[in-house]
């Protein structure tokens, strides 16, 4: 009897501690205004609008963080780039190498409820597809703030 209440008693906790991760992610994940969800949109459309487009937008420090990271990695090539070739150098990041694609996935899908996950793998090919989109025009959008800093010495 007493093993039958302490597993009652883990279950409820562990169904707690669930409710409250989703509870907390949602509730730490900006408002976009223009995010709008409705009946008529596809469910990648309503997913990506009340999902992706929030987290994406949480997430957006670290990953420009990431991609200064990445572009160290690579020898900093990408600084010395003309504007048009650093848009195909982000491109080719997001869709070509798959270790760095993968990586950019991980941080998104991780803020994820449960419920949300359970969503994403009923689709996840056309839900990848739209994730990296955005995380394509968020680094289009940031391209000022991937920019080589340079600092200047005091004499």
């Amino acid at each position: 009897m007493p093993y039958m209440r302490l597993a009652l008693f883990l279950f409820l906790i562990k169904h707690k501690a669930m409710t409250n991760r989703s509870t907390d992610l949602k509730a730490i994940r900006p408002i976009i205004a223009s995010a709008i969800v409705n009946d008529s949109m596809t469910s990648e459309e309503q997913f990506q609008n009340k999902t992706l487009r929030p987290i994406i937008k949480l997430q957006n420090d670290l990953l420009v963080a990431v991609f200064k990271n990445y572009i160290n990695k690579h020898k900093n090539v990408f600084y010395d780039l003309s504007l048009s070739k650093q848009l195909d150098y982000i491109e080719n990041a997001i869709h070509k190498d798959m270790k760095f694609r993968n990586s950019l996935k991980g941080m998104i899908i991780g803020q994820f409820t449960i419920e949300e996950y359970g969503v994403y793998i009923q689709n996840s090919s056309a839900l990848n597809k739209r994730m990296m989109n955005i995380v394509r025009e968020r680094y289009i959008s940031n391209i000022q703030l991937l920019q080589h800093q340079v600092v200047a010495k005091a004499v």
